[in-house]
């Protein structure tokens, strides 16, 4: 068994000039004690499973940086990228960023998203969950075709690339595990079985979020199951 570590929360007694201490120790006290992998949210509010949408909240992958240079053997990720959060060739070269300069020990995660007040809040389009699907799936196909020897253009439904270049390939061989999250729809565990090697799949009661029009299956605890895809 593999045991993995998410920090969700960010808020703590001594105030926001104690994050980058705190979250060194965590870090640190994770990576002695043996914990194979490091997550942090790809949120921009605090969710509302775990607080006020006010708490504080990092970046996840300016967090992750700090954390691979804090870190020697665990692995690093998101749990889990909003596909809409980033254009998916800027995605991809900033997770293989993370893995180059992590030594190889980065995952690379991807869902659909689900958090409408957080996207319209910052001003990010929030399209139908349908559209979301379909911008997730070529992502990942865009995912693939950068961490290959391809190097030719992507042209989708979304998405248009006309040179899918990713100089540094990543370390992780043949590429940085890739996972896929959600709530266990038909969809996302196809495209798990198609193109991930791993699933994050929330258990627990179908909830409203604060501002959303759209039912989320979101846990209140947001407790999740990580499994390898080959376990599928």
């Amino acid at each position: 068994m593999r045991i993995g570590l998410q920090v969700p929360n960010f808020t703590w007694p001594e105030g926001s000039t104690r994050i980058p201490g705190k979250l060194a120790e965590i870090a640190r006290t994770a990576d002695d004690a043996g914990f194979y992998s490091l997550w942090v949210m790809d949120h921009f509010f605090q969710i509302i499973m775990v607080g006020p949408h006010e708490r504080d909240m990092l970046e996840c992958y300016t967090a992750l940086g700090y954390l691979a240079a804090l870190t020697k053997k665990v692995k690093l990720g998101a749990l889990v990228t909003g596909v809409i959060y980033r254009y998916p060739g800027i995605l991809v070269k900033t997770a293989t960023t993370l893995d180059v300069l992590s030594g190889g020990r980065s995952y690379f995660s991807l869902g659909a998203a689900w958090n409408e007040q957080e996207s319209k809040g910052l001003g990010v389009p929030f399209p139908s969950l349908g559209a979301r699907f379909e911008l997730l799936e070529e992502a990942l196909q865009i995912t693939k075709q950068m961490w290959s020897a391809n190097n030719g253009p992507y042209h989708g439904k979304h998405y248009h690339l006309e040179e899918t270049l990713c100089s540094p390939q990543p370390l992780s061989r043949p590429h940085p595990p890739i996972m896929v999250g959600g709530s266990g729809e038909k969809k996302t565990l196809r495209m798990v079985a198609q193109y991930a090697d791993a699933c994050n799949i929330f258990a627990g009661i179908a909830m409203r979020s604060a501002g959303t029009t759209e039912r989320s299956k979101r846990p209140r605890s947001a407790p999740s199951i990580c499994l390898p895809a080959r376990c599928r």
